[in-house]
């Protein structure tokens, strides 16, 4: 590595920029002088080594690609010359690794967390109004917002609802994913209340909805049909005024980090994703899996050329197989609806130095670090094992961050190099990665990975990113998200509506 340009691994034929270029520059690679033939942004390739025609382009140990044009040393290596391996569904040999991490144990590093009755810890005191349908979003909406200035004290962290299109009108596993996504919600133990409200004529009706809750508590959990009341709103906040009296009851104690669930995710991503921020995140996943904790990944499309990296840690054939159905079914998904398996990056990646879906995935799958894989979760299930898990999900940043929470995720990381406001139902931690947007974009980003190219070790740059995640774990920080409100959902949509 000079200052100025990267070489990731040995076998990579092509390097990654730290600046921009213009044609006629120089780089030293390797002792070796590079004249740069076009320009370059800072987080796109140059290839360092000729590529002829279908030959693979080598990113990160790998190929990200083939040569569609012949490639001489010092050219801008892109969309315009490289075109993707990706094809259909594929069968897959189980060939498992013994280089992967695994828990050694509960820990003693503690975080100060909201143990509730079940058993469940929460790291917010939050009451969440869970809407059954679409057509009141904006009754729960004036609810919350009276609520929350009732409310919103030293023990309770605010009153929120979350909007969404659906409940009504869907038909089959579309009604059942708005079911099983908006029923994990409702046991997620960041709330320590939770209102579920319904209209009452539409499919997702409450009596039909509480056969997807199962058991719950009935102090924690209330419920009301706004069709069935004089005045829905004064209805609404004599509930809360009750959940909030239950959530008083919940005080911050000392937790084993064991407890942490913790969602991996990334958009927006630039050529400096697979740099710097996916493999912090993956360092930190190590770290806390080691714990005890758990981390969970997902953006299936996102794996799709990178797959065997996660298939070859499963923790036995069994799991093995389960993410070969994960892939394969999600390639089916798309084919289903004439699209290619490889539509992907978006333009805003493939601005940002992207190339292919199979450069976009080795850069994703980082994330998970070196752990080794424990289950793969259907869309809308909950984590139930400790350690690195996959779940179904497409990569759409808001539908794959809600999966994320409502699989049981306390915490959703969310790594990015164009930036993005948004955020979840529970703290939603942008980190960029690179400082120049880090700095451009304070209320958005909450902690920069770029410092890892500026001359920051991993190991001190992890470990700070540990402690800042404690400390937002504890209530001592927020997420840039929950200070500015930015708290959204959206759920997975396949078939018909009526």
């Amino acid at each position: 590595m000079s200052e100025s340009t990267i070489v990731i691994h040995e076998r990579d034929n092509v390097i990654i920029a730290l600046q921009d270029f213009n044609p006629g520059d120089s780089i030293t690679v390797e002792g070796k002088e590079v004249i740069v033939n076009h320009e370059v942004k800072a987080g796109h390739k140059i290839a360092r080594k000729p590529i002829a025609i279908s030959e693979n382009v080598v990113k990160f140990g790998y190929p990200i690609g083939k040569a569609s044009s012949p490639i001489d040393i010092g050219d801008w290596v892109h969309t315009h010359n490289v075109e993707t391996n990706l094809e259909g569904t594929l069968e897959y040999e189980y060939q498992p690794t013994t280089d992967k991490v695994t828990s050694q144990g509960e820990s003693e590093r503690t975080f100060q967390g909201y143990v509730r009755k079940n058993g469940d810890v929460g790291i917010r005191n939050e009451i969440w109004i869970i809407n059954t349908v679409g057509c009141i979003n904006k009754t729960a909406e004036v609810v919350a917002k009276m609520a929350n200035e009732q409310h919103k004290d030293e023990q309770i962290d605010g009153v929120f609802h979350f909007s969404h299109l659906f409940g009504c009108s869907q038909l089959g596993d579309d009604l059942h994913n708005t079911q099983k996504i908006l029923s994990c919600l409702v046991h997620h133990p960041n709330a320590a209340g939770v209102l579920v409200m319904g209209l009452g004529c539409e499919n997702n009706y409450i009596a039909e909805f509480k056969k997807v809750i199962g058991e719950y508590d009935e102090d924690r959990v209330k419920f009301i049909s706004v069709q069935e009341t004089t005045d829905e709103i004064e209805h609404s906040l004599d509930l809360i005024d009750e959940l909030a009296d239950y959530a008083r009851t919940f005080k911050r104690e000392a937790v084993s980090v064991s407890k942490l669930k913790v969602g991996l995710k990334c958009g927006g991503s630039d050529g400096f994703s697979g740099i710097t921020g996916n493999p912090l995140l993956g360092a930190f996943s190590d770290k806390l899996i080691q714990q005890g904790g758990s981390t969970v990944l997902t953006e299936v499309p996102e794996m799709f050329g990178a797959e065997t990296i996660l298939m070859n840690r499963a923790k036995d054939e069994m799991t093995f197989r389960k993410i070969v159905d994960l892939i394969n079914d999600f390639k089916e998904y798309f084919l289903r609806h004439g699209q290619n398996v490889y539509e992907n990056p978006s333009p805003g990646n493939k601005e940002g130095g992207i190339t292919t879906l199979e450069e976009k995935s080795l850069g994703n799958v980082q994330k998970g670090g070196f752990g080794e894989v424990v289950d793969v979760l259907p869309y809308g299930e909950r984590l139930t094992s400790g350690g690195l898990n996959l779940l179904q999900g497409p990569g759409n940043d808001l539908v794959s961050t809600t999966a994320l929470a409502a699989a049981g995720a306390h915490i959703v990381l969310f790594t990015t190099g164009r930036g993005t406001p948004f955020g979840g139902p529970v703290p939603t931690v942008k980190i960029s990665t690179n400082t120049s947007l880090a700095e451009k974009k304070k209320n958005w980003i909450d902690f920069n990975a770029g410092e890892l190219v500026e001359g920051k070790s991993k190991e001190d740059l992890t470990e700070e990113f540990f402690d800042y995640i404690v400390d937002l774990a504890s209530g001592a920080k927020q997420a840039n998200n929950e200070k500015f409100g930015f708290k959204e959902i959206s759920i997975f949509k396949d078939g018909v509506i009526l």
